[in-house]
């Protein structure tokens, strides 16, 4: 089996090839990066490609005679710049749509996510008919909503192809934390002094509970997607739900209660400073997104997760205390010119 892994350095991808490297039935991997790492795995050969710049032949020239496509690149910044990552995310993803079903690849592996789903409940979980118009406010969740549609078309306009479309939780491991601090939290945030005794309390925001997963998890799933003949979506996640209460263990805090509006003008002012990349909308977005049910994944995937919630948040402020990361340019444990390099760029003004 030849599989190609659109956006195979990243958090998701190196643990997707990972997965996938292991298993007998995969010959060889094909992964696409916008730049090619240091890193490297058994099988996996690393075609650098911009999907959104790359020729239409260029494309299907690494697409044709694959017999899985899984598709994870994505551009979480710039936040400031919509327009930037609407033409990565929506545009880049319409063209591996599109040079799938020129090539006749036999199956499409698509990573959505939570954030595609519309606002739902926190007291109960919703399966994969939720719908998925998103939140309109924040680029993220807008991006993923709007491919939803985009693979509606496709299924019925390409009903030879095999579409899987995986729709993970928060996906968190030791060795994205350093890349997961630039993209959400900013150059300002203290990474070393994340650690049980430093950090007094953590707030507690009425209705920002959120489901995650390790990335290995996650990689699994993925693989399992690609080797079985299973069709339609999937939610990925693993239990408990992360909240307050959960994140305070993890530091040996306590919770301070705090109100919803105080919270989110302390984002939004942070943002319109450029002092953090997260925007207001997406934290709006977050208060929204539904509790998963992932029945499905258990038993139609048979996908079963390793590790706890608990666990893949634990790793990860274990690996932003360290500043870790892996060898490849979106994972590296350090970016151009440091912290200083990330306030200079205008922390979510620029990818």
């Amino acid at each position: 089996m030849r599989v190609v892994v659109t956006g195979a350095t990243g958090n998701i991808g190196t643990s997707v090839v990972e997965a996938l490297s292991e298993d007998p039935a995969v010959g060889s991997i094909v992964g696409i990066a916008r730049r090619e790492p240091d890193w490297t795995r058994p099988k996996l050969q690393v075609v650098p490609l911009d999907l959104p710049e790359a020729g239409a032949d260029e494309l299907d020239g690494v697409l044709r005679g694959a017999d899985v496509v899984i598709h994870l690149a994505w551009l979480f910044q710039p936040t400031h710049d919509p327009v930037t990552t609407w033409r990565s995310n929506v545009l880049g993803s319409v063209r591996v749509f599109e040079s799938v079903a020129r090539t006749e690849v036999p199956a499409l592996v698509y990573s959505s996510s939570v954030g595609a789903y519309s606002p739902g409940p926190k007291d109960r979980a919703v399966d994969e008919h939720w719908p998925t118009h998103g939140w309109p406010e924040a680029a993220y969740p807008r991006e993923k909503a709007y491919l939803e549609r985009v693979l509606d078309a496709f299924v019925r306009g390409n009903p030879q192809t095999r579409v899987v479309r995986i729709r993970p939780g928060f996906v968190f491991k030791r060795e994205s934390a350093t890349q997961q601090r630039r993209l959400f939290a900013g150059p300002f945030v203290p990474g070393r002094l994340v650690r049980p005794g430093v950090i007094p309390v953590v707030p507690d925001v009425a209705g920002l509970r959120m489901q995650a997963v390790h990335s290995a998890d996650i990689g699994e799933a993925f693989r399992l997607a690609a080797v079985n003949p299973v069709r339609g979506a999937f939610n990925v996640a693993a239990e408990p739900v992360v909240d307050a209460t959960l994140i305070a263990g993890l530091l040996g805090a306590r919770t301070v209660p705090m109100p919803v509006w105080a919270a989110r003008a302390a984002v939004a002012a942070a943002w319109r400073l450029h002092a953090v990349p997260a925007s207001p909308g997406l934290f709006d977005a977050v208060l929204r997104l539904p509790i998963m049910d992932t029945t499905r994944a258990r038993t139609d995937l048979a996908w079963t997760p390793r590790h706890t919630a608990e666990d893949a948040l634990g790793e990860f402020l274990a690996g932003l205390r360290g500043n870790e990361g892996l060898a490849t340019p979106p994972l590296a444990p350090s970016s151009p010119g440091s912290r200083l390099g990330e306030i200079a760029s205008g922390v979510g003004s620029r990818p």
